[in-house]
């Protein structure tokens, strides 16, 4: 064999004996406990903060309502004033 071609071998043995070295025969997660939550308590979750979304969004629109009835009544004044220096 040349010594080329020794060094190749050589070369190529310690790549495939570091990269084995790195193999640990272990679990991926631990036993005991799932990966991920439980998916009946998050779609309860969502479903609920979904409807705090939803009642908050219709007190917006409720307030909305109520500032767009006021502008349109011609009772509002606004006063605009410069900060004093």
């Amino acid at each position: 064999m040349k010594t080329r071609t020794k060094w190749a071998v050589a070369l190529a043995a310690a790549a495939l004996c570091g990269v084995l070295s790195l193999y640990r025969a272990t679990d991926a997660a631990p036993r005991g406990e799932p990966p991920f939550g439980n998916s009946v308590e998050q779609r309860m979750d969502q479903i609920n903060y979904l409807k705090e979304i939803s009642e908050l969004l219709k007190e917006q629109n409720r307030l909305l309502r109520e500032q767009n009835a006021l502008l349109n009544s011609g009772k509002l004044q606004v006063v605009v004033t410069l900060p004093e220096k």
